[in-house]
């Protein structure tokens, strides 16, 4: 389940992730966000706050992530990932070679800082 988190500041979409993670989750909660962080501001800063592992994320909703990744490949600026997982911590962070924007994977007890690192203007 994708739920937004809404104390962030207006240019970030950041989303939590709980459970299964499935393609509605992305169609229905972040894709539509993301859509409209786009529009109103021509570039995205992305936090996503793990609380489930990935393998909890269907096929389906794998195939949703590639498509809005790729969908605004152009609009990425910075990328946090929140987790305890640390293959996606590290894999986040190698993210950046292949994105024109920054990404950082941070642990759960580093939630803070990366909101603050996410908040941060283009």
């Amino acid at each position: 389940m994708l739920k937004l988190i809404k104390d962030l500041p207006a240019h970030v979409v950041g989303v939590e992730a709980t459970n299964e993670v499935t393609a509605d989750d992305l169609k229905n909660v972040l894709i539509p966000a993301l859509d409209e962080n786009v529009k109103q501001y021509g570039k995205i800063n992305y936090l996503l706050i793990l609380h489930t592992d990935v393998q909890n994320w269907s096929a389906g909703a794998w195939l949703q992530d590639m498509w809005a990744g790729l969908k605004n490949f152009t609009a990425w600026n910075r990328i946090a990932v929140v987790t305890d997982q640390e293959m996606v911590e590290k894999f986040t962070d190698g993210f950046s070679l292949v994105t024109p924007g920054e990404a950082k994977g941070f642990k759960l007890s580093e939630e803070q800082e990366a909101r603050s690192w996410i908040s941060r203007l283009f």
